[in-house]
């Protein structure tokens, strides 16, 4: 492991020595690159990195740019792109299980217009916006790729991209078995306490295809009200599909006393 040298970090305190060695650890900067980078953020480790993989010209030449020789390992043979049985092989090199979390942000990064298919554009400006010029490199940078997640305005841009990502080619609306996986998959990170009741309603109540506009609101009913309803407004703009959700948990005393039944 790359470990930062005496003389950087004696002249550092021990909160700059952690957060060098760190970048160091992830990126494989040099130690010139690492602090001046840093240094550039005011030593704010995320802001680091988005310099970092936002900016080739400040990354180590350590690293030779081949990302064309990934994209050809999983070109589908009959087709210039990339296709499920390709990215089965990915899922595999990466040691990471294809309904893993972090395929969806990294197709985020990639800007994928639709899931299980990645374009020769859409799969190289992906790896180049992350730095990724191997197979050892993607690897590296998964812990990276899945702190996405962590930060709430990058989870709502990569919750809006799951839609249109997931959704069937020509469908305007989401069919309801894709969003519930993908919800259970969204709120796996969040922790919803309302998320089997909300799926359960679903399956029961609804059994239909989900639009955009109630994609979008579940989240900000997700994060902005309270499990218990103690915030919730009737009068406010809901979709009336979460509106029937609040009467659905009412009426089957799920919500008792401001908390939810357990």
């Amino acid at each position: 492991m790359v470990t930062l040298n005496y003389c950087y970090s004696n002249k550092l305190s021990r909160g700059h020595r952690d957060k060098a060695q760190r970048f160091i650890t992830i990126t494989g900067a040099s130690e010139k690159v690492t602090l001046q980078v840093l240094k550039a953020s005011d030593w704010h480790l995320e802001g680091a990195f988005d310099v970092y993989y936002s900016q080739p010209q400040v990354q180590s030449s350590t690293y030779s740019k081949h990302p064309e020789k990934l994209y050809n390992r999983y070109k589908d043979p009959y087709a210039d792109m990339i296709m499920a049985d390709g990215i089965s092989t990915l899922c595999n090199d990466l040691m990471v299980d294809p309904l893993d979390v972090v395929m969806l942000v990294i197709s985020w990064y990639m800007k994928a217009a639709t899931m299980c298919e990645f374009s020769k554009q859409e799969f190289i400006g992906g790896l180049q916006s992350l730095g990724i010029d191997s197979l050892d490199r993607f690897r590296e940078r998964l812990p990276y790729i899945r702190s996405e997640l962590s930060d709430n305005q990058k989870f709502k841009e990569i919750y809006i991209f799951a839609f249109d990502w997931a959704k069937e080619k020509g469908q305007k609306s989401l069919a309801l078995d894709t969003a519930i996986g993908m919800w259970q998959l969204l709120f796996a990170e969040k922790k919803w306490p309302l998320m089997d009741h909300w799926c359960q309603f679903l399956q029961t109540k609804h059994n239909k295809a989900i639009s955009r506009d109630t994609w979008s609101q579940l989240l900000e009913f997700a994060t902005g009200v309270d499990p218990g309803l103690s915030n919730y407004d009737a009068e406010g703009a809901w979709p009336y599909l979460i509106d029937e959700f609040v009467e659905y948990l009412t009426e089957n005393n799920i919500i008792q006393k401001g908390r939810v039944k357990l």
